[in-house]
């Protein structure tokens, strides 16, 4: 049987107990109906996770009691930055998702030109915190110990210029190949753009901060698809999917 994984950022010890969220609640005790004693591993997020089991279960409430420590999931060797230009509708939210399932290090979202999605400031946050519960959950279901690290919106131009890796790509239906360096780096920033593409301006400007234009084979990929076939190479080539 498959045991359920639960993200408690406050897990740091064994032999603690924690209540157990809302959410995680209504999942694991109303949804699968597990009561006291039942097992579950809770990671807390920074790499570290425990064997663990429900306690003082409850129609309305319940806790976590973290047993033992176990070995944590290693982490991919590659770190990777991928600014996003936002998308509507569950488009950002299956990027995301998938993105960590395949390893993420970082995700920055960005508006551009062409960006379809306009957020006022109350709903920026309102999505940082529906985003970084897709983040979540998919850690939860594929088991990463490390949440990725999900940065405020940004500008295309800021994020452009504040990245500092030894390899950039932004996809763009350049075709051209990059070149990659004779060494693994340790670090890779790449840059998807919206659903309309970037602009000639815009991929000029990434060019301008280093950015290789890069296109991946013969296909146009949508905005949700790119990250994920970028990161599946980059993992292949470098991280843990070799």
């Amino acid at each position: 049987m498959r045991i359920s994984r639960i993200y408690l950022p406050e897990a740091d010890a064994p032999g603690t107990l924690l209540a157990l969220p809302e959410g995680a609640h209504g999942h694991l005790v109303r949804v699968l109906r597990l009561g006291d004693g039942a097992p579950v591993e809770v990671f807390n997020g920074r790499g570290e996770r425990f064997a663990a089991q429900l306690t003082n279960v409850s129609k309305r409430n319940a806790s976590v009691s973290l047993d033992n420590r176990l070995e944590p999931t290693p982490a991919s060797p590659l770190a990777t930055h991928l600014g996003l230009v936002m998308s509507k509708g569950d488009r950002m939210d299956f990027a995301l998702q998938k993105a960590t399932e395949l390893g993420v290090t970082e995700i920055t979202p960005l508006t551009s030109e062409r960006c379809d999605l306009r957020l006022k400031a109350d709903r920026q946050e309102k999505k940082q915190q529906h985003w970084q519960g897709v983040i979540t959950s998919a850690c939860e279901q594929c088991g990463q110990d490390t949440l990725p690290v999900l940065n405020p919106i940004t500008s295309f131009h800021n994020w452009a210029s504040d990245q500092q890796q030894p390899l950039k790509l932004v996809l763009h239906t350049a075709a051209q190949r990059p070149n990659w360096p004779p060494e693994a780096p340790e670090s890779v920033a790449f840059l998807v753009g919206p659903e309309g593409g970037l602009t000639d301006d815009e991929v000029a400007y990434a060019q301008q901060q280093g950015f290789q234009s890069w296109q991946l084979g013969q296909r146009i990929l949508r905005t949700e698809t790119a990250p994920l076939a970028m990161l599946s190479i980059l993992q292949n080539r470098w991280g843990d999917l070799s």
